[in-house]
């Protein structure tokens, strides 16, 4: 059983994900979509979600420069992979900030 799992997990591990990665921003552009929509989500979380898409952004950048300028992968150079994931604590932090503003903002209903 376990070699079957490990077997499984390598198989996983060698399909090139780069065509999901990339397919992967129109269900994120809906949820955005829609998300815009309800009145009900304050900016906050709002910005937030969207600046995911701007760390999907630097990452690429910086992933393309990691490779042309040090032949190596981002993931490779911890400087430049630790100033890429900034981009999603910056945007997970927004995302936080509102929701706990969201939070504030609800009436307690005792009984």
């Amino acid at each position: 059983m376990n070699d079957l799992f490990i077997k499984l997990i390598e198989k996983i591990a060698s399909i090139d994900n780069t065509a999901l990665f990339a397919a992967s921003i129109f269900p994120y552009a809906i949820f955005l979509f829609y998300l815009y929509k309800i009145k009900s989500v304050n900016k906050f979380v709002k910005t937030g979600y969207s600046l995911t898409v701007l760390f999907v952004f630097v990452t690429i950048v910086v992933s393309l420069f990691t490779l042309n300028y040090y032949n190596k992968t981002l993931v490779e150079i911890d400087f430049w992979h630790g100033l890429a994931e900034s981009f999603l604590t910056l945007s997970d932090f927004i995302i936080l900030l509102g929701f706990i503003k969201m939070l504030n903002t609800l009436e307690v209903n005792n009984s």
